[in-house]
């Protein structure tokens, strides 16, 4: 009797086991998805990052965890916040603009990264060519240090003896530079004058604008970077209340108020990097996964602030303008 119990026991053990594991394997695999921003979630790209991937299907809780660190813009931060998506055995790990993606690799070369807006990943040593990355990092470029040539054109059509620009960069970025090298090589061609103001705090950005009225510049340009974007409401007004004309990469700062914006659509971009962590999830490697270029770039114009410049804008710049503010 204690033998043929046992045995039942023993076969009851079995079945519960195998039906259990049945269970498990039915039930869908919940993903981790880490994402490291130097920005805030008060620039709208990671809600676009989450727009995209529940158009792919996921669906927060049930398929994917998204653990996002947000650095505020403050750049030091970004290591320790990498390491602790590592530490917490991400997927995939998404992660935007040059010093974050610099932050993931040093914390990381097993997770794939996925990168968003980056200049230069090859010079960054991120990947080994465009086609074939080669290494865990993939993901989408920018070209805002080559549109940079195009802001000093716009500007020049807005203000035709234009003679002095301001670039409001920030210096820990080393993004910044670059941008601000082809905006003194556009401006030099033409006779126009180039004083960069640097800014890593808010209270600098403040300071800047007051530096930029002291040298009468005549326009400026804002350089692409998380601080900025985290202030754009603030350096949209510094502009306004200096009487500054000033052009930006991002159409963010054109629709809080800003005269002027050429580059990418950031949002689209952040939307489309979900497609290529849907593609790692799914077996893809990184490392044979092509980086992408942006196709299109968009001219945003407010024309409410320049009419309070009192700027007459030329009618074939808006025609050629993607959107006009009225």
């Amino acid at each position: 009797m204690t033998t043929r119990r046992e045995a039942l026991l023993a076969l009851g053990a079995v079945t519960l086991s195998v039906r259990l594991s049945a269970l498990a394997q039915n039930q869908p695999r919940v993903w981790q998805v880490g994402y490291l921003a130097a920005d805030s979630p008060s620039t709208r790209l990671y809600d676009t990052f989450r727009q995209g991937m529940r158009d792919l299907g996921y669906v927060e809780g049930k398929t994917c965890v998204i653990q996002a660190r947000f650095a505020e813009a403050r750049y030091e931060r970004l290591p320790a916040l990498a390491q602790e998506l590592v530490r917490l055995k991400m997927d995939v790990m998404v992660a935007g603009t040059t010093l974050a993606v610099q932050a993931a690799k040093k914390a990381t070369s097993s997770i794939p990264i996925v990168m968003v807006a980056i200049p230069d990943p090859i010079g960054e040593g991120f990947a080994a060519s465009l086609s074939r990355p080669g290494g865990n990092i993939t993901g989408l470029t920018t070209i805002v240090t080559e549109a940079s040539a195009k802001h000093v054109e716009l500007l020049r059509a807005v203000i035709p003896r234009l003679s002095h620009i301001a670039v409001l960069i920030n210096p820990s970025n080393p993004s910044d530079a670059l941008i601000l090298e082809q905006v003194g090589g556009a401006a030099f061609s033409s006779g126009i004058k180039v004083s960069s103001v640097e800014a890593t705090t808010v209270a600098e950005i403040d300071a800047g604008f007051a530096a930029m009225a002291r040298m009468r510049a005549e326009a400026a340009v804002v350089t692409a970077d998380s601080l900025f974007d985290v202030q754009r409401a603030q350096i949209t007004r510094l502009a306004l209340n200096n009487h500054l004309p000033t052009i930006y990469s991002n159409r963010d700062f054109a629709i809080a108020g800003g005269l002027m914006s050429y580059g990418q659509d950031l949002g689209d971009q952040y939307r489309r990097a979900a497609m290529y962590v849907d593609r790692i999830l799914k077996g893809a490697k990184p490392s044979d996964l092509p980086i992408e270029q942006p196709l299109v770039l968009e001219f945003v114009i407010n024309r409410r602030t320049a009419k309070s410049l009192g700027l007459a804008l030329p009618t074939e710049m808006l025609l050629r303008a993607d959107l006009v503010i009225e």
